[in-house]
């Protein structure tokens, strides 16, 4: 199974956002990852709908929005206009989470449902059937170019323990400190697919560059 790259515009130069989106489509990235932060749910605030219809005209790649906000559902209708293909809330923002993933269901979207990393797997076993990605955060949200939590890496295994325990379908995706180096045990672990920020879009390589060594880093050890 080949791993998906989501390469998160949270670190991209925005002056340049959708010249760096092309880049990461040419050189291979499978996702375009958007954070969503509003302030509230995490101390920092980020993107909103205009930015994701902006994203929508530069590329044709599934556009994999991560709403980390409070009352996902009052959001999510306006950006899946603007053009998100998987729309993600997470498990501790919806007290009635089977109500919040039926509606995005409805939203002809991809659904996807994250967990913070002190958050247990066990949070979303009465879900899996509804949601088409789990998506295991390995730095507490809210900021980019934060370092791995190593425990999160166990967490990784036993999330993909349990998906293949109820025979879930859905794409096991991991967020935060993700680099060439920490992507190996990542990718052992059972992650399907790697969003990575400040690895991809920095100063000390190319777009292209950085892809291409989390693409070979990868693939050293893909299922």
């Amino acid at each position: 199974m080949k791993v998906k790259l989501a390469p998160s515009i949270l670190s991209a130069d925005f002056a340049r956002l959708g010249e760096q989106v092309a880049a990461a489509q040419e050189a291979g990235a499978d996702y375009i990852h958007v954070d969503v932060m509003d302030g509230h749910f995490v101390p920092n605030l980020t993107v909103g709908p205009d930015v994701v219809a902006a994203v929508r005209r530069h590329t044709t790649l599934p556009l994999d929005v991560h709403l980390m906000v409070r009352s996902p559902e009052l959001l999510a209708p306006r950006f899946a206009e603007a053009g998100a293909d998987i729309l993600t809330v997470h498990q501790e923002a919806c007290p009635h989470l089977n109500y919040v993933l039926s509606m995005l269901r409805n939203l002809g979207v991809r659904v996807g449902v994250s967990i913070n990393p002190a958050t247990p797997v066990v949070t979303l076993e009465e879900v899996l059937d509804q949601v088409d990605l789990v998506l295991v955060m390995t730095v507490n949200p809210g900021f980019g170019g934060q370092r791995l939590i190593p425990s999160t890496v166990e967490k990784v295994r036993r999330m993909a323990s349990l998906l293949a325990a109820r025979d879930a379908s859905a794409e096991l995706e991991v967020d935060g400190g993700v680099t060439p180096e920490t992507a190996v045990s990542l990718v052992a672990a059972g992650a399907d697919v790697l969003v990575a920020g400040s690895s991809v879009f920095n100063r000390r390589g190319s777009v292209a560059e950085n892809l291409m060594a989390l693409r070979m880093a990868v693939e050293r050890v893909e299922r």
